[in-house]
């Protein structure tokens, strides 16, 4: 019996007791008015709902009085074995074995689509995460977020989502500029500009260009700068889309801030000039000193933004307005945005932002702010000079470990990894510590196989053992825990209990054979306890995914 599935049962019986008391007051309930939850004292039963307690009041009983009478209508429900009061009106459950262990052959069936759900089903989500500047590497800042956009992504998505995950390019604008007469001094050999990037890479950007643009040096300045500048940005995009996926990081849409500025074919307004008309058609812009503004203190901002300057130039806020507008343009109506540790600044911005579009800015947008991580011991990029890239950091401590790693963490708690921990392959490495107890699934799996246990029988109510209703019951929670994560955008959940997971599962291997000893013979007990190891494993399989993290079945 699922979690679900004993709510639903706490429905059936509670709604005629609360009905018989006050007539219509039961109406309005629903499977969600009566979550259940594990105990932290397995003694005190496999389940526990405070539903009596709550709805007490509402029916005018005595709140322990009202849960006995729910008490004594639950445990006559199939798959039940007992139910009791405690404390001033909660109720234990505690489910027969049958119908606990029965979860082990669903988990089995339904394969890599256990945990999923339809929590977040009609949801339309543009993700933006990352969204680093094509002028040169990504680094360890960049390396975190794309962890945790990529972890939030999938649990959405398999929460029932339909979700893009997209990366904003910054490829407009002054830095740009900087980045092209960066790479002309090299290939020159002249000095890097005062503003200008420095660091082994453009060298080598340098190299690349020269070699695919041998004309160049025939150019006029201006034309040299801008073909640098294109070649460059281009090979280094090249650079950062295969780093993300070394990383297990794919992008759907990689979005050009260019296109924003851009006219239309016919010559017609580009989309920032059209921001600024819409912005102005909902209430919220006005005219001062020469300038464009938007009122965005009605929505919460510090002070109201200019989005285009006296001399008709726009600022940086009319590309975000545009961009904004833009996703909602395309089908978004929930845009998620994963931000550094330095743009605490944009939270309001962005959020005035939605309420000046004509969007609710506590509903239709939110802005997640990652904290700093750092690595002890790392070294700075020996190619840009005053980083720690991301392709270091991989090659160095390998995708899994450093994803699971980042994902382990709340984003808002700043981070230090350490590499002696990461590295290892002990209990004290956490990804190892979980990976481990995949493949010690499949292990158990292949010497039942070779002992001739098969899963050509399921008797559940055979696991009886202590460690199999505490794995089972951790089994049972991986669909909530799933929709909560994804709810609350903390893909860190699933690691904790992936941890807590193994730990139970080699608890049970310890205490519990599924291959006979010796001589002994094959039993239902043996084939049943396959069903629940291989379950285990899946549900480890499932949720290192979730993280994107593999599952390997030997270690």
């Amino acid at each position: 019996m699922t979690p679900d599935a004993l709510s639903a049962a706490l429905l059936a019986v509670v709604l005629p007791l609360v009905e018989a008391r006050r007539p219509g007051a039961g109406e309005s309930l629903t499977v969600a008015d009566f979550p259940v939850e594990r105990p932290k004292n397995r003694d005190h039963g496999d389940w526990a709902s405070n539903a009596a307690l709550k709805l007490s009041k509402q029916v005018g009983a005595n709140p322990r009085e009202f849960a006995a009478e729910v008490a004594d209508a639950l445990a006559a429900v199939d798959g039940i074995a007992s139910v009791e009061v405690a404390g001033p009106g909660f109720i234990n459950i505690r489910l027969d074995a049958a119908a606990a262990g029965a979860l082990a052959k669903t988990i089995v069936d339904a394969g890599a689509s256990f945990g999923h759900g339809r929590t977040q089903e009609g949801n339309t989500i543009n993700l933006e995460f990352v969204s680093a500047n094509p002028t040169g590497p990504m680094h360890i800042g960049h390396t975190r977020w794309a962890a945790l956009g990529d972890a939030i992504a999938r649990l959405l998505l398999a929460s029932g989502a339909t979700l893009v995950r997209e990366f904003y390019i910054n490829d407009a604008g002054a830095q740009m500029d900087r980045f092209g007469r960066s790479v002309l001094a090299r290939i020159e050999g002249k000095p890097t500009p005062e503003d200008g990037y420095a660091g082994a890479y453009i060298d080598d950007l340098a190299t690349r260009v020269a070699a695919a643009e041998p004309g160049l040096g025939d150019l006029p300045e201006a034309e040299r700068v801008a073909v640098a500048r294109d070649k460059a940005y281009e090979l280094q995009l090249a650079e950062l889309q295969a780093s993300l996926e070394k990383f297990n990081v794919h992008f759907d849409v990689f979005f050009s801030e260019r296109t924003l500025h851009a006219k239309k074919p016919d010559g017609g307004p580009s989309l920032v000039d059209e921001a600024v008309d819409r912005l102005r058609a909902q209430g919220h812009v006005f005219d001062a000193e020469g300038a464009v503004w938007v009122r965005t203190t009605d929505f919460g901002d510090d002070k109201d933004r200019v989005i285009r300057r006296s001399n008709g130039e726009y600022t940086y806020f009319a590309a975000d307005a545009a961009y904004y507008l833009n996703k909602g343009d395309r089908g978004f109506a929930h845009k998620i945005y994963l931000l550094g540790a330095d743009h605490h600044g944009y939270v309001h911005r962005l959020k005035a932002l939605a309420g000046a579009a004509g969007d609710d800015p506590e509903k239709d947008i939110e802005v997640l702010i990652g904290q700093l991580v750092s690595v002890n011991g790392a070294r700075l990029s020996k190619r840009a000079g005053n980083i720690i890239e991301l392709d270091d950091l991989r090659e160095w401590l390998g995708t899994d470990a450093l994803r699971y790693s980042l994902a382990r963490y709340p984003a808002d708690s700043p981070l230090t990894l350490d590499p002696e921990i990461l590295q290892k392959r002990t209990n004290d490495n956490p990804v190892f510590y979980v990976q481990y107890a995949h493949a010690r699934t499949h292990n158990v799996a292949r010497n039942a196989a070779d002992s001739g246990v098969s899963r050509d029988a399921f008797a559940p109510e055979l696991l009886t053992h202590e460690t199999e209703s505490a794995l089972l019951g951790a089994l049972q929670e991986f669909p909530r825990l799933v929709a909560f994560a994804a709810e609350l955008r903390e893909p860190h959940r699933i690691a904790r209990y992936l941890e807590e997971l193994a730990s139970l599962y080699h608890r049970w291997y310890d205490s519990c054979r599924v291959t006979p000893l010796g001589d002994e013979e094959v039993t239902d007990l043996h084939r049943t306890r396959l069903w629940l190891n291989d379950a285990t494993g899946q549900v480890l399989r499932n949720g290192l995914d979730l993280l994107g993290v593999s599952a390997p079945e030997r270690m």
